[in-house]
């Protein structure tokens, strides 16, 4: 597999079970997230929350096209007072258990897996942002952490 750059965008958080969760997507020219796989995401992305906690306050989505059919969503929730809780689901790849080739036909995946080389670099700028905001100031300021996004541009190297 020939390694390519792909673009990583922030968009408006969304309110999922509750809580505010920062959004980003990535994908790569001429393949970008076509709207139906985005709608289709983000109505499957509640399956993937945890149930509210005073402890669990925000999160962050990260929406990745790959270069076939398959599309992932993976969906970290801040649990515990300073823990990363991620689930995902997968569409329309086979290789790891879906049942067809639709994008947009949303399933959980269940292996330990968080996150491949271009889903990974919101991570950093997540961890930093949740203890600016969150852990290092006297009061935490939830608000100003989800105004915290990572900048877009290319990831991968």
């Amino acid at each position: 597999m020939a390694f390519i750059e792909k673009n990583l965008r922030s968009l408006a958080p969304v309110t999922l079970g509750g809580r505010p969760y920062k959004r980003y997507h990535v994908d790569c020219e001429g393949h970008e997230i076509e709207p139906e796989v985005e709608k289709a995401a983000y109505a499957y992305a509640p399956r993937l929350v945890p149930a509210p906690a005073p402890d669990s306050p925000a999160g962050w989505t990260v929406l990745h096209r790959g270069g076939d059919n398959g599309a992932y969503l993976l969906v970290y929730t801040w649990v515990w007072d300073n823990v990363i809780e991620i689930h995902t689901a997968v569409a329309g790849q086979p290789a790891i258990g879906c049942p067809d080739e639709d994008p947009t036909n949303f399933m959980t995946l269940e292996r330990p897996w968080i996150g491949c080389v271009w889903e990974l670099p919101p991570l950093e700028h997540e961890r930093s942002s949740f203890v600016r905001h969150m852990l290092a100031p006297g009061v935490p300021d939830l608000d100003a952490y989800v105004a915290d996004v990572r900048p877009g541009g290319l990831v991968g190297l």
